[in-house]
């Protein structure tokens, strides 16, 4: 028996691709401020969705990093977006993943109709109802390309060279009780390897739900709401701010992943979990934390995620610090500057679970999908 939990206010999700001449820029880091009227129950009146106006220009080459003197990882992100121009795609994946985002704006004041995958894994209406938005988009543009949706599985032709990876709304969980750390993350390989992203994120709350986009091509930079991003320089564990995650299995790699926690929240200035892959990456590209690193994932948790962070400067590998793919059971993302450092603890707790013979081999993988991996 699902569970309802119900708001008033519903609050329309507005995107415009027509810049407005002479409106004010707004930084990354911040959100337009709700104007404060009495007239308002709550205190504040209703305002639109954070303006996503912009001119979008693609950068020829991304910084691999800020920090010239850091070691420097494998890139993960295809070398080109293939036969499909980037401004072509990366219009394809933003438009799906707006309107994925539009489906959980329409419903994110509203009940909740929520079943159970497990004990504790959600999922929603919302959910199916935003992939097979996004699933329309992708059809009607792509027809030819393969699908690999968090909710529907693998569709299409597994001969394409192109496979979307679709989280219609990552972090359910927090979705459903209202909790602002969700998204809708759409992720496009181009034989494996990832060339467009896009995650549309919810942040403010009940009453004041807002979005920011995320958006990145292969070779092209990392975007939030059209301006340029970066990864922070901090260069000190003890100085960053950690995120990770865990899985819904309380197994040996939780166990372990547990222990890092401890670890890390000992020595740097705080470990967080959110929830949300997508979020927490995006979260490393804009320089708002240093760090992510998680077990278990799914190519739908990832494939955005990992594209932006390393187009914005930072850098990706699996959790025993190897060459990372979208396919793999480990993933830590980095500002690039604490990589290594973060390395030396991790890597030889994940040496340890494969010692034991917890499988990391590639999952997920479409059977009969060709990639240059």
């Amino acid at each position: 028996m699902g569970r309802s939990l119900v708001f008033s206010t519903n609050i329309p999700l507005r995107f415009s691709q027509t810049p407005r001449s002479g409106s004010p820029r707004i930084h990354p880091n911040q959100f337009q401020a709700h104007k404060f009227t009495s007239n308002s129950p709550f205190g504040y009146q209703k305002v639109g969705i954070l303006n996503t106006n912009y001119t979008r220009k693609l950068c020829t080459r991304a910084l691999i990093s800020e920090v010239s003197s850091q070691r420097q990882y494998p890139k993960v992100g295809a070398k080109s977006t293939g036969p499909i121009p980037p401004t072509q795609l990366i219009e394809v994946v933003e438009t799906a993943a707006k309107t994925g985002a539009e489906v959980v704006m329409d419903a994110v004041n509203k009940p909740r109709n929520i079943t159970y995958k497990g004990l504790t894994d959600l999922v929603t209406d919302t959910d199916k109802m935003s992939e097979v938005a996004i699933l329309e988009v992708v059809k009607k543009n792509f027809g030819d390309h393969l699908i690999l949706g968090e909710e529907g599985g693998i569709i299409g032709d597994a001969s394409s060279d192109y496979l979307w990876c679709i989280d219609p709304l990552d972090g359910t969980t927090n979705f459903a009780h209202c909790y602002p750390s969700f998204a809708v993350s759409v992720g496009v390989l181009f034989r494996g390897k990832p060339a467009a992203a896009a995650v549309v994120e919810f942040v403010g709350g009940p009453m004041c739900w807002n979005t920011r986009i995320f958006s990145a091509t292969a070779g092209g930079g990392a975007f939030c709401n059209g301006q340029k991003i970066h990864p922070s320089q901090t260069d000190k564990v003890e100085q960053s701010l950690l995120v990770t995650g865990f899985g819904y299995e309380h197994d040996d790699a939780w166990i372990t992943n547990m222990e890092l926690f401890k670890e890390f929240t000992d020595i740097s200035r705080g470990v967080r979990r959110l929830g949300a892959a997508a979020v927490d990456m995006c979260h490393v590209a804009l320089g708002v934390a240093e760090a992510y690193w998680e077990y278990r994932l799914k190519p739908w948790d990832m494939t955005a995620g990992v594209l932006i962070v390393e187009e914005a400067g930072g850098a990706v590998t699996c959790m025993d610090g190897g060459k990372f793919c979208v396919f793999d059971r480990s993933v830590l993302v980095s500002n690039g500057a604490i990589h290594s450092k973060l390395l030396e603890r991790i890597a030889p707790a994940t040496e340890k679970l494969k010692n034991k013979g917890i499988d990391f081999s590639l999952w997920y993988k479409p059977e009969n999908y060709i990639t240059d991996l």
